[in-house]
């Protein structure tokens, strides 16, 4: 399992792809993929045959999962991506904005 420095809820700015410059909130993480799903962004579509008689198929738009190393966090204290660095205390390590140094 990799240690991943995004988590749920985040803000985060694509980087490089076909959604590159957009941004969104990351709704899943999944640490053994290296991987985020963020929410609108990196849309596949999928197709749902009708199951009973009289109903319709559907046109279903997914959110994929994105590589974690093509997304960048945006800083919640100053609005820009930023890496992100670690703050240890006695009890705590917490997240830090390497750009503006607040803990995220």
């Amino acid at each position: 399992m990799k240690m991943l420095r995004i988590k749920k809820d985040d803000q985060v700015k694509i980087i490089s792809g076909k959604d590159k410059g957009r941004s969104g909130k990351v709704l899943e993480v999944l640490p053994k993929d290296g991987k985020v799903i963020v929410e609108g962004l990196n849309i596949h579509v999928r197709f749902a045959r009708a199951r009973r008689k009289g109903e319709k198929g559907q046109r279903l738009e997914l959110s994929a999962p994105i590589w974690v190393s093509k997304v960048m966090l945006i800083c919640p204290a100053c609005g820009k991506t930023t890496r992100i660095g670690h703050e240890k205390t006695e009890n705590n390590s917490y997240r830090q904005c390497k750009k503006c140094g607040r803990r995220i």
